[in-house]
C-alpha cells in the first residue's frame, strides 16, 4: 500500500511544500500572464500535479490518475452542479423582473451597500456553508451581491473573502469529522480546538471584507460595525464549538453576527440626523458666515437684482430722484417696402375669353 512521504525533496519540508505548490503556480501564470481558457490552465496545473505525483513523491502512476479522476468527479458533479444553477438563477431573476425586487429587499436592511455585503457574504453565507457547502455560498452570495450593483469580479472577491471562516466547520461540521476519520483522533477534540483558532481569524474577516468591498474608505467609515459583527460571530462560534458541538457552530455564528450588524447599523442610522442641522454627519456643511460680521451659520445675502430698462424712478440716495438708464440694445430694424410694382397675372393680361388681345 502506497504512503506518502511528507518529505521527498532532500529530506527539506520548505523544499518539498515549495514543489507541490508548482500546480497553484502553473494554474495562475497560465491564467493571468500567459492568458490562456480556463480549461487549458486546469490541464496545465492537473499534468504537474501529476508528474509531481508520479516523479517525486514515487506514487505509483496508476494510483495518480485513479486520483486525478476522483477529483475531477469530485469537482464535476457538485460543484459544478451547484454553479450552473446559481448562474441559471440569476438568469431567471434577470428575465422576470424579480433582480429588482431583490435589490430593494436587501436595501430595507441598510442603505450602504458595503453593509449589505457584509450582511450577505459574511453572515448569510456563513449560515448556507453550514447547510450546504460544496460552493453553494459562494455562488448564492455571489449573484445576490450583483442585485446590489457590484461588479462581477468585485462579488466574487466579497464572495470568497466572506467564506474563509465558515469553511473551517463546512456543512454540520463535515471537516471536522472527516479529519477525526482519518486521524483517528476524536472530533470532539478536534471541534473544539478549531473553535479556538478559527475566532481569531473572524475577528478580521469582516475588515478584510470592507477592503475589499470599499478600499481604505471602508475601513475607515465602517470599523465599528465591522468589528462588532466579527466579534459576535468570534464569541458565538467559540462558545458553541467549545461548549455545544461544532456542528452548529457556523449557524450560531451567522444569526449572532447579522443580528449585532444589524442593531449598531441602525442606531449609527437613527444617531445621524441628530447632528445634521449643525453640520454633523447627517446635514449639509453650514453656510459661511457674512463679510460684515453678525454671527455665521447663516445663507448669504441674495445677489443684487439688475436693473431694467424702463423709466421707473427709483432712489439712490434721500432727497434726489434719479432714473434708470435706457436699454442699450440696438433697436431692430424693419424691412423697407418694396417699391417695384406687382407684377401683372397671366390672366389679368389676357382677355376674359383667355385668349389674346387684338390690335386695332
Amino acid at each position: 500500500m502506497y504512503q506518502q512521504p511528507l518529505q521527498p525533496v532532500g529530506g527539506s519540508l520548505p523544499l518539498s511544500a515549495a514543489c507541490a505548490a508548482l500546480p497553484l503556480l502553473t494554474l495562475f501564470v497560465l491564467l493571468a500572464v500567459v492568458r490562456t481558457r480556463a480549461w487549458v490552465a486546469a490541464f496545465g496545473a492537473l499534468s504537474v500535479a501529476v508528474l509531481l505525483a508520479w516523479g517525486l513523491w514515487r506514487m505509483p502512476l496508476p494510483q495518480a490518475l485513479l486520483a486525478a479522476a476522483q477529483g475531477a468527479t469530485f469537482a464535476l458533479f457538485p460543484l459544478v452542479w451547484t454553479f450552473g444553477t446559481a448562474i441559471w438563477i440569476h438568469r431567471l431573476t434577470v428575465h422576470t423582473g424579480h433582480f429588482d425586487t431583490l435589490r430593494r429587499e436587501f436595501a430595507r436592511l441598510s442603505d450602504d451597500r458595503r453593509v449589505q455585503a457584509l450582511v450577505i457574504a459574511f453572515c448569510f453565507g456563513s449560515l448556507l456553508e453550514a447547510l450546504a457547502g460544496q460552493g453553494t455560498p459562494v455562488a448564492v452570495t455571489t449573484v445576490m451581491l450583483l442585485a446590489l450593483g457590484f461588479s462581477p469580479l468585485r462579488a466574487a472577491a466579497v464572495a470568497l473573502v466572506g467564506n474563509t471562516v465558515p469553511a473551517a466547520f463546512g456543512p454540520l461540521g463535515l471537516p471536522i469529522t472527516t479529519l477525526a476519520g482519518v486521524t483517528g483522533l476524536p472530533a470532539t477534540e478536534l471541534g473544539m480546538m478549531a473553535g479556538r483558532q478559527v475566532p481569531v481569524i473572524a475577528v478580521v474577516v469582516p475588515l478584510v471584507l470592507l477592503v475589499v468591498a470599499d478600499g481604505r474608505r471602508g475601513v475607515r467609515e465602517l470599523w465599528r460595525p465591522a468589528l462588532a459583527c466579527g466579534g459576535a460571530f468570534a464569541v458565538a462560534q467559540f462558545v458553541t464549538a467549545n461548549w455545544l458541538t461544532a456542528a452548529l457552530a457556523d449557524i450560531t455564528a451567522a444569526f449572532a453576527g447579522m443580528g449585532v450588524l444589524l442593531l449598531v447599523t441602525r442606531r449609527r442610522r437613527t444617531a445621524r440626523p441628530a447632528g445634521g442641522g449643525a453640520g454633523g454627519a447627517g446635514g449639509p456643511p453650514p453656510h459661511p458666515p457674512r463679510a460684515g460680521g453678525g454671527g455665521g451659520g447663516g445663507r448669504p445675502p441674495p445677489a443684487a437684482r439688475p436693473h431694467t430698462g424702463d423709466r421707473s424712478p427709483c432712489r439712490s440716495a434721500p432727497g434726489r430722484r434719479t432714473t434708470t438708464p435706457r436699454s442699450t440694445t440696438p433697436p431692430r430694424r424693419r424691412r423697407p417696402r418694396s417699391t417695384t410694382p406687382a407684377r401683372r397675372s397671366t390672366r389679368a393680361r389676357r382677355g376674359r375669353g383667355g385668349g389674346r388681345t387684338r390690335r386695332t
